[in-house]
């Protein structure tokens, strides 16, 4: 809530005001001296009642600084700090609620209010190895026959209940959505349940959820499924989990396997308790005497309710009247619903609750929590809002040319890479290789290795882990260079192994130079020339592609070769200077320092954008 703080004395309105109206004396009822506490964005009609001025005034006043608003328009902070100053009011910015990740919040409370929480569990896994059938097995419904074809469509969030103890689960359609909502920096899950057929073994998924759930440092409890098949076999299955470095238990490591069939609902019990015992040892604890906070696992627009999210609390109790901020949206919870659909008045620390209230959907993994006021929670997701355009990943993206740099000041310990070959053979050999470039000051780390073409998988998982994608004989997928672009991740490809070690070896010793390429932005074809006076020459020409732009670099080709190169000095239609020319567009544009045009010359502008 914005505040103001009266001092003794009370004064006129400031001196010089560029925008105060001469003569016109506004009533008010705060004193000039007094100082007005304001939000980052504040609605016209708001900041008019704080300073106890009439809203007419003050859209006024914002009129002769140049900007139209209506009455509840929000303005910037630095806007109404403008307009106050012309009311005599001066203001400061209010203290906003620290954006921190709820795990880091938690990291904050007093030890003494900390209380034993359930463990949130995520079921991963190769597709078809019984992962919704069995979460079906642990919660007695029927998940897994609602959906098409018995694959998981959306992702759900689901409580079970053993010996007296809950266990949430979050049944995810795979490992994209974990590493996806990871990216956006929320960490929803405690424990990684890896579900592995014995009829079957490891397959590609796994090894890639195996991957996924590492590079998150979430521990991993192994379910081995289909036991009860004739062609099962437990003990090839582990001995396959041992190749990927997940020695089990018997065998001295640290990771659970226990044996299930989802369909005879054997080994149920076993599963649970080893979730119960992994989740001691994790020592999981919250406050549930705090505002609430948490993740988003999924929204959705639904026609009659409007925006419906499910939310996972992981932080405080959430209460029905909560005035809460979820990424860019805002809004007042109205109702919470368990997953059975029943009404509920308040969520506590590891309940997923399904959510209405808010003014849009939310995007899945975006940060949720509870705020004191409406007013608070506005501004708060106004401001998001506006800085999700050029949001990134929680974890920096780094490139190769960056490394040493980074390492040098401590940044950077280890160099995560995701390596993806053609064949098995040059995966093994270039991973070989790799591993012997390790140096004092740092190591490669690998984060996932296959073979295969570079997927928006893979690169979510670099985006979630700060990796460098290496592509060795092997394409990116339609969407994965895209994704990469958005998400800053690169993805380099090579087809010859020597350079892959030569480029990592630059990287790591600071002598590696980063690449440029060359990117035509348009083309112009020279139809008249004109003189200017004083040797001054201007090239009258048609835009035959793309754009021409005032100080782009310019080649001036002749007969197939370049004459010139260049800045493009100045463009002219008809009498006017401008910035910039588009395709279909007649103009006249003066090259620096060149003057010996012809008719038919080609003018072709470009850039270097950094690769």
């Amino acid at each position: 809530m914005s505040r103001v703080r009266p001092s003794a004395q009370a004064g006129s309105p400031r001196r010089g005001s560029p925008t105060a109206a001469p003569g016109r004396r506004v009533q008010r009822r705060r004193a000039t001296s007094e100082v007005l506490e304001l939000p980052a964005t504040i609605t016209v009609k708001d900041l008019a009642e704080l300073m106890g001025a009439s809203p007419i005034d003050v859209i006024k006043n914002l009129i002769r600084n140049g900007v139209m608003a209506t009455i509840n328009q929000p303005i910037s902070y630095d806007l109404a700090t403008l307009v106050a100053g012309a009311f005599g009011v001066e203001t400061r910015l209010e203290a906003q609620p620290e954006e921190a990740t709820p795990a880091a919040r938690q990291g904050e409370e007093d030890a003494s209010k900390l209380l034993p929480r359930p463990p949130v569990v995520t079921m991963m896994g190769h597709v078809d190895h019984g992962k919704t059938t069995l979460l079906d097995a642990i919660r007695q419904s029927r998940v897994a026959e609602g959906e098409v074809g018995s694959i998981t469509q959306h992702i759900g969030a689901y409580q079970a209940e053993y010996k007296g103890e809950r266990i949430t689960f979050l049944d995810t359609p795979g490992h994209e959505a974990f590493t996806a909502m990871r990216a956006r920096g929320a960490r929803a899950t405690d424990i990684v349940v890896l579900v592995v057929a014995a009829d079957d073994g490891v397959m590609p998924q796994t090894v890639e959820a195996i991957n996924h759930a590492k590079a998150a440092g979430v521990p991993i409890v192994v379910a081995i499924n289909k036991v009860d098949r004739p062609e099962s076999d437990v003990e090839r299955v582990k001995r396959q989990l041992g190749e990927l470095d997940l020695v089990l238990e018997e065998w001295g490591g640290d990771v659970i396997a226990v044996p299930v069939s989802a369909k005879q609902k054997t080994g149920i019990d076993d599963l649970l308790e080893n979730i119960l015992v992994v989740a001691e040892v994790s020592d999981l604890k919250a406050n549930p005497d705090r505002l609430a906070s948490g993740v988003v696992i999924e929204a959705r627009l639904d026609q009659s309710r409007g925006p419906v999210c499910t939310v996972l609390v992981q932080n405080g109790t959430l209460r029905v009247g909560n005035n809460v901020v979820a990424g860019g949206t805002w809004g007042r919870v109205k109702a919470l619903f368990s997953e059975t659909g029943r009404r509920l008045r308040r969520a506590t620390p590891s309940t997923p609750v399904e959510l209405l209230g808010l003014n849009a959907t939310p995007e899945a993994g975006d940060l949720f929590e509870v705020v004191t006021n409406e007013r608070t929670a506005r501004s708060m997701a106004e401001e998001r809002a506006r800085g999700q355009a050029d949001e990134t990943a929680a974890v920096s993206a780094i490139a190769l040319e960056d490394v040493y740099t980074r390492i040098r000041s401590g940044e950077v310990k280890e160099l995560n890479l995701i390596i993806k070959a053609d064949v098995q053979g040059s995966l093994e050999a270039l991973r070989s290789a790799l591993e012997r470039l390790d140096t004092e000051r740092t190591r490669l780390r690998f984060i996932h290795a296959a073979s295969g073409s570079v997927t928006e998988s893979d690169v979510l998982l670099a985006a979630a882990s700060g990796a460098i994608i290496i592509g060795f004989n092997v394409r990116s997928e339609v969407g994965a260079e895209p994704l990469a672009e958005r998400n800053g991740v690169q993805i380099r490809h090579y087809n010859v192994i020597y350079r892959v070690l030569e480029d990592m070896e630059k990287a790591l010793s600071g002598i590696l130079e980063p690449e440029y390429r060359e990117v035509v932005e348009g083309r112009a074809e020279v139809r008249a020339i004109f003189s200017l006076g004083r040797g001054v020459r201007v090239a009258g020409c048609m835009v035959t592609e793309g754009r021409l732009a005032r100080g782009s670099q310019v080649r001036v080709y002749r007969g197939g070769e370049v004459v010139y190169e260049g800045g493009i000095a100045s463009i002219r239609r008809f009498k006017d200077d401008v910035n910039q020319v588009s395709s279909g567009t007649e103009c006249g544009i003066r090259v620096g320092g060149f003057n010996d045009f012809q008719e038919n010359d080609i003018l072709e502008a470009y850039s270097k954008q950094r690769v």
